[in-house]
């Protein structure tokens, strides 16, 4: 069966994840999260004292750039892989709210994209891959057969990461929440280096008002539909 290429780009909290996953399993597909690896770089950032509320040295975060080594391991019992930086586990310690509200400032960074994208056209070159972020049929695999784009109201996607957070036991606030997500699809959109446009030949997928069964079924369809064509 011919494999293909299959990118997934759009707002902060719009489910690219998820569906990436159970596309990717489904398909018996590699998935990459690349958002991840940006919010791998940014809790280094944190934990070394580069990046806070008041202060972001973006010179050093640069400088140490090559100290960063951003893997990820398939965990059987999760059915994903989790994301490692220099060797140890971080996939729980990325997905706080405080992480969340300084990954869009460092992923606007010329330097970190550059290193970044370099590894994940690796990660692509033998097809076969889901990949979702907000560059990735733009600027990663502009080539990629399948590109999607998915958005839904501030609202909606604020409800969807609060409840998230809860479930984890973090404690958090709704309006914080919306706040940081408004405040990251700004700078997401307006950043010089690759900001998050919807590339001229991806498919929207507006999932206000889907669950997540419906999106699944409708984006497995297109997949599916896309690799038929290459017959």
């Amino acid at each position: 069966m011919n494999k293909i290429t299959i990118a997934i780009d759009g707002f902060s909290s719009t489910g690219k994840s998820t569906v990436a996953k159970q596309l990717a399993k489904h398909l018996g597909y590699v998935y990459v999260d690349s958002g991840a690896m940006y919010r791998a770089v940014t809790f280094y950032a944190m934990q070394n004292g580069l990046i806070s509320k008041d202060d972001f040295n973006v010179e050093a975060l640069i400088f140490q750039l090559e100290k960063i080594t951003i893997s990820f391991k398939f965990n059987e019992s999760l059915g994903f892989a989790e994301v490692y930086l220099n060797g140890e586990n971080i996939e729980k310690q990325i997905r706080t709210l405080e992480v969340s509200s300084f990954v869009s400032k460092v992923a606007a960074i010329s330097e970190v994209r550059q290193k970044l994208v370099e590894q994940q056209q690796k990660m692509g070159l033998d097809k076969g891959v889901v990949m979702d972020g907000r560059d990735i049929g733009t600027v990663v695999f502009k080539d990629a057969e399948l590109k999607l784009f998915m958005l839904a109201s501030a609202e909606k996607r604020a409800i969807r990461r609060f409840d998230e957070l809860i479930e984890r036991g973090d404690k958090v606030l709704y309006e914080d929440v919306l706040h940081n997500v408004v405040e990251r699809d700004h700078i997401d959109s307006t950043r010089e280096d690759s900001p998050l446009v919807k590339a001229d030949d991806a498919i929207e997928i507006d999932n206000t008002d889907m669950t997540l069964e419906e999106q699944f079924d409708k984006i497995l369809k297109l997949a599916k539909m896309t690799i038929e064509g290459l017959k």
